[in-house]
């Protein structure tokens, strides 16, 4: 199988949004399948991974997505990720995706930390629908090089800095929303 996002040799890549997603229930169960583009245009629930990358320092890989992404384009993010393609585990996509906007090879598996459903209400960015989130954490020791395609501009910035930026940045919601949880989540509380 090719995984989600590459093509075979020789072949010109897929659009993003002609990849094929699984839509899954209110419980994470797939009910079905359909292109990406069909997907966020419905508001059909997905699955998607959030991957908080660390430095050697213990720095927050912090990016500002590209204007042509087709989701909150040009806000910023402190997760790594995306969509979790058809038939492919939470796991299977965190790496891969870690992996991919890092633009390194070799990175130890992500660890998985918890799920959530985000529900959005299809403000900026045109991402309205809900998707099961999975948030993972990962340490990244090697030189990144992101996807000029995916990342207009990142930085590795201590947590304090990135806890100060939260109120005058503009981040994309489901972002902030993971973030929030991975406090509460640390606290031992429950984000709601």
């Amino acid at each position: 199988m090719t995984p989600p996002g590459s093509s075979p040799a020789g072949s010109p890549a897929p659009s993003p949004a002609d990849e094929i997603l699984d839509v899954v229930d209110e419980h994470d169960v797939v009910v079905g399948r359909a292109p990406r583009g069909e997907v966020y245009a419905r508001g059909l629930r997905h699955r998607c991974v959030f991957v908080l990358a660390r430095d050697a320092e213990d720095r927050l890989f912090v990016h500002r997505r590209t204007a042509t992404k087709l989701v909150f384009p040009s806000l910023y993010d402190m997760f790594v990720g995306g969509v979790v393609g058809a038939g492919e585990s939470y796991d299977e996509a965190a790496l891969r995706e870690a992996e991919e906007e890092l633009g390194v090879r070799g990175l130890p598996r992500p660890t998985p930390l918890f799920r959530f459903l985000y529900e959005d209400d299809g403000g900026r960015g045109g991402g309205r629908g809900s998707w099961w989130s999975a948030v993972y954490e990962v340490r990244c020791t090697l030189p990144v090089a992101p996807q000029p395609e995916e990342v207009a501009w990142h930085a590795f910035l201590p947590e304090a800095e990135v806890e100060a930026r939260l109120a005058d940045r503009e981040w994309v919601p489901d972002g902030l929303a993971a973030y929030e949880r991975l406090r509460a989540h640390r606290s031992g509380r429950t984000a709601g």
